[in-house]
């Protein structure tokens, strides 16, 4: 389907006055769920995984909790005039089946589930989990488009040579994304990166690459619709991936996250962000490290779910109204 497509055509989410918004679908924003990819545009995708993580569990509750924490969210984006429902095809394509008991066997797992969903012309949006499931897509995604840019938000690099002696975990995504070439490194930029490191050095390996990094301090007390003119120019055409780790966000703001760390972005700020990339040529994106167990008030998801709705709102092909 296209923008041209009448738009009684297109899915859309269960109204409030249709059902209460506490009651009716389970799904993403209460779209209709779809067993198939086939004809539709943009795909929501759980990938409710935790043996990733190095500190606090918790994720693999993420996917179900944004979902819930999404049923406020309306069709149309009364701040940027998005009409994602009046433009695209958008399905709730349900949860990736891990292995719960072991994280490389869950890696592979998403790689195939990932590979069948792209033999189809669809941008997966994707419910973390943990940071660790963005290598395994972003391999499916290289195997479709070549090595992509990357718009990447999180309070940590993620690349580590290792954790634990392990080459796999949510700590080393994208030292693994680089040396399997999935990236391009002239193109990518890491927003939000602060707190203490290992050594004074920790930063500098993905700058070395050829990354381009602002870290939190750099983004204090401004907004950051100057900084993402410069990553929209930096970035330039050809296809982008947008991953955005939730503890990027100060935990005053989401507090539900396993490795949460103090002087972070504010839920303005992530707006701006993911706002920021309109006019990309974004191919996915996820929203990965919500933590139920920690989010007690459920603001953590809700703040996911938000996020993620933009995401569908800056995608090419959304028209505005």
């Amino acid at each position: 389907m296209n923008a041209n497509t009448p738009s009684f055509a297109f899915n859309q989410p269960q109204g409030g006055n249709e059902m209460p918004r506490f009651a009716g679908r389970g799904t993403m924003m209460r779209l209709p769920s779809a067993d198939s990819p086939q004809g539709v545009d943009v795909g929501f995708i759980g990938v409710p995984l935790d043996i990733g993580t190095s500190l606090r569990a918790g994720t693999r509750f993420g996917p179900r909790s944004i979902r819930n924490e999404s049923v406020m969210i309306r069709p149309y984006n009364m701040a940027t005039g998005a009409a994602p429902f009046e433009s695209l095809q958008v399905a709730d394509l349900g949860d990736v089946p891990l292995n719960t008991y072991n994280l490389l066997e869950s890696v592979r797992i998403i790689e195939a589930h990932y590979d069948a969903l792209l033999q189809h012309p669809i941008v997966p949006l994707t419910l973390g989990g943990d940071h660790t499931i963005t290598l395994p897509i972003l391999r499916a995604i290289a195997r479709k488009h070549g090595p992509v840019g990357l718009v990447h938000v999180d309070a940590h690099t993620d690349t580590n040579d290792a954790m634990f002696g392990e080459k796999i975990a949510h700590g080393t995504t994208f030292r693994r994304a680089v040396e399997e070439g999935l990236i391009d490194c002239h193109r990518v930029v890491q927003i939000g990166q602060r707190a203490q490191g290992y050594s004074s050095g920790d930063f500098q390996w993905g700058v070395d690459q050829g990354f381009r990094l602002y870290t939190a301090e750099q983004c204090w007390h401004q907004s950051l619709a100057p900084l993402m003119d410069e990553v929209r120019q930096h970035i330039g055409a050809g296809p982008v991936y947008l991953s955005f780790d939730i503890d990027g966000i100060d935990p005053a703001w989401a507090p539900g996250t396993g490795t949460p760390e103090v002087g972070g972005l504010t839920s303005i700020q992530a707006l701006e962000i993911v706002r920021g990339c309109a006019g990309l040529q974004l191919v996915g994106g996820d929203l990965v490290e919500v933590s139920p167990p920690y989010d007690l008030s459920g603001n953590t998801a809700q703040l996911a779910a938000n996020l993620l709705y933009e995401m569908l709102c800056v995608l090419p092909g959304v028209k505005r109204l």
